[in-house]
Formats: structure tokens, C-alpha cells, sequence
């Protein structure tokens, strides 16, 4: 029988965690990379925070450089983790999206190499060969039937997207199993959050492009807090009740931003709003002093970091306004 592990396991991890947290870029830190006289400027400012040059002149190179840092932060935490299952929920998302990439790559005759990202679970050389070979039995179970299905719809239809519709199914179904498996309630809160910010998404998604009841259907993965029944009674009404639905939940100012995206309004506010929505869940580990929760949030906290700076350094190479480039960031974890 394995061994229990017990939060009194992560004291350790979560001491290190504590003193790693003191590196990621607070907002006053962001203000000062996004005033910046020059992008040369910018990229000192994160050079001394530890990252690596980041070019916003060159978005290929830089998002490498990110994922470079993706990996050594993994890498880093994988290695005093009492259960690599909480660093393998977050290398998940990779996997799905290298399969992803690899079905349409093989549909369209063309090159994914630009496209995959070796962080997953799974090395890309090895899941490139297993989905060229069709002999995925090497493959995380999970992961495994997800490409099979995938694949399967995007023969029969030729749909991308419906093929991407099944593989972000399997892949928060799968979240809520590793979740599940480990037992931590502050995990699976996270995953719940994480499946009902994306069936906001889809929601307001679908009304804006005319969906019908069957394809909102088909993109609502279960897991969430609120039941995908309620969701579907909302886009019955057109929208009608999101705010009521929404209201008492973290995702009520997403919901206000997304009714007002049904009206012409732009996407980009709600997308925030339902991503600052997670951040506010994942914002109580900084109270936990060990345990799981701590390692989780500042994995989160990581993956918002990167995003941010995309955002911001992309942003800036564009020559987008200050002000433009701020309301885009998403909610900082200190």
C-alpha cells in the first residue's frame, strides 16, 4: 500500500515556496517593465527579477525563452514534491496541446515543429510517434483515448475545431481525475473553478457566434460548480439570467462583462474577468503556511506570470498605449 502523504509532508516544499514567492513580479514591478522609456529598458527590469532576455521584436524567440523558464520551474518544483501529481496537473494542458497541434499538422500536409511544446508529461519526439504510428499504448490512459477520439472526429467531420472541442473534454476530465486521485480539496476546488471559468467562456461564446443548444451542448465539460444544465438554461434565454446564474459565485463580474459582450460589446474585459476569477480562488494558498495548496497557487501564480508578460512585452512591441496593455493584465498573485 502506497504511503499517505499528509500536508506535514510539504513543510519543506512549502518553505521553499514561500522564499520563491518573493520572485514573482508584483504589480508594482509590472507598472515599472510597462512604464518603461525603451523595450531595452523593459527587458533589464526582468533580467533582474531572473528572467532571461526576452525580445518583444521577436515573439518566436521569446515565447521559447518563456518556455525554457516553464520548464526549469517544473523541473525545479518536481524535484522535492511529496506527489508529482500535483506538477503533472500542471503539464497536462501541453500534452493536450501538442496533440492538438500534431492531428491538424497531419489533416493539413504540414510541419507542427513551431507549434509543440516539449512540457508536457509525454516528450513530444515520443507522442509525435505514437500518434504518426497510431500506437498510443505507451500513452497516459486518458490522453491515450483523447487522441483516439480526436482523431476520430476530425476524420469524419474535418472540423479542427471540433476536434479540439473533444480534446479540451478529455483534458479537464482529466484534471478532475488527477484531482480526485490526490484527495486535496483545495485541488479540486481549483479544477471546479478552472471548468466553470471555461464554461463561461464557451457560453458566451457560443451566443455570440449563433450556436445552437446541441454545440454549446458539446463544449461544456462537467466538473464544475455550476451544472452545465443551468448554463444550457441561459443560452436558451439568449442570456437571460447569467447575471442571476453567476451572481453569487467569484465569476459574478465576468458574467456582468459578458452580457455586456452579447450587446457588442468587446471580448477581451470578460476574458480577464473570468481568468481573475481563478486568480481570486487561487489567492487563499498564500494564507495555507504548508501543505499542497501553496505549491499549487504558486504554480498558478507562474502560469499567470508568463502570461502577463506576453501580454505586456507583446504589447509594447506593438506599440500599444500604456493604458491598453494594462486593462489586458490579469490579476497579479501578490
Amino acid at each position: 500500500m502506497a504511503k499517505k502523504i499528509k500536508d506535514t509532508d510539504y513543510l519543506v516544499i512549502s518553505a521553499r515556496i514561500k522564499a520563491m514567492e518573493t520572485g514573482l513580479l508584483t504589480r508594482e514591478r509590472m507598472e515599472q517593465v510597462l512604464e518603461a522609456r525603451s523595450n531595452e529598458e523593459a527587458v533589464k527590469i526582468l533580467q533582474e527579477c531572473g528572467y532571461p532576455e526576452l525580445d518583444p521584436s521577436d515573439p518566436e524567440a521569446m515565447d521559447a525563452a518563456l518556455s525554457a523558464v516553464r520548464q526549469e520551474t517544473l523541473s525545479d518544483l518536481s524535484d522535492g514534491a511529496p506527489d508529482a501529481r500535483y506538477i503533472e496537473l500542471f503539464k497536462l494542458k501541453y500534452d493536450y496541446h501538442n496533440v492538438k497541434a500534431l492531428l491538424k499538422a497531419e489533416a493539413m500536409g504540414t510541419d507542427p515543429s513551431r507549434m509543440l511544446m516539449d512540457m508536457g508529461r509525454v516528450p513530444v519526439k515520443e507522442l509525435r510517434q505514437a500518434l504518426q504510428t497510431r500506437e498510443l499504448d505507451a500513452l497516459p490512459a486518458m490522453l491515450a483515448q483523447a487522441a483516439a477520439e480526436a482523431r476520430e472526429v476530425l476524420d469524419t467531420t474535418r472540423d479542427p475545431q471540433l476536434s479540439d472541442i473533444a480534446l479540451d473534454r478529455w483534458y479537464y476530465r482529466e484534471m478532475a481525475a488527477v484531482a480526485e486521485e490526490t484527495g486535496s480539496a483545495f485541488l479540486r476546488g481549483y479544477v471546479r473553478t478552472v471548468v466553470d471559468a471555461a464554461n463561461l467562456r464557451a457560453l458566451v461564446r457560443a451566443l455570440r457566434m449563433g450556436k445552437n443548444r446541441e454545440f454549446l451542448s458539446g463544449v461544456l465539460a462537467q466538473g464544475g460548480d455550476i451544472a452545465p444544465d443551468a448554463v444550457l438554461a441561459v443560452a436558451a434565454a439568449q442570456g437571460g439570467g447569467m447575471r442571476e446564474l453567476y451572481g453569487p459565485t467569484r465569476f459574478a463580474a465576468a458574467a456582468e462583462a459578458g452580457a455586456d459582450a452579447l450587446e457588442g460589446g468587446a471580448l477581451t474585459e470578460f476574458e480577464k474577468l473570468c481568468d481573475d476569477a481563478v486568480g481570486d480562488y487561487l489567492a487563499g494558498a498564500q494564507y495555507v503556511p504548508f501543505g499542497e495548496a501553496p505549491l499549487v497557487g504558486y504554480l498558478a501564480a507562474r502560469e499567470t506570470e508568463y502570461t502577463n508578460l506576453r501580454i505586456l512585452l507583446m504589447g509594447r512591441g506593438a506599440g500599444l498605449p500604456a493604458d491598453v496593455i494594462r486593462s489586458r493584465l490579469r490579476a497579479s498573485y501578490v
